[in-house]
């Protein structure tokens, strides 16, 4: 369910605005969301993991406080982002 730690690199690497970045809103965002993909195919094979699911409640809530402040802040990078991860709104 948690993501490598290759795969975390992988992700600050693609969405760090500059070098040694990690606490971008764009980062955060990334991650978040491979978190969520990796619950949701959880979710596939174990339907009735209620206590995961208010995790998963918990970080999708999380990921759209982080997308709020960043279309309040710059609505072009919000824009982008949204379009690279196939987020839905």
């Amino acid at each position: 369910m948690s993501i490598t730690v290759e795969r975390k690199a992988a992700l600050i690497k693609e969405y760090a605005t500059t070098e040694g970045d990690t606490g971008s809103p764009e980062v955060q965002v990334a991650i978040l969301t491979e978190r969520i993909n990796n619950l949701t195919e959880h979710f596939k094979d174990h339907k009735k993991d209620n206590h995961s699911r208010r995790g998963l409640l918990t970080l999708v809530s999380s990921r759209r406080s982080l997308l709020d402040y960043l279309k309040k802040k710059d609505e072009g990078r919000y824009t982008k982002l949204i379009g690279s991860l196939g987020i839905r709104r």
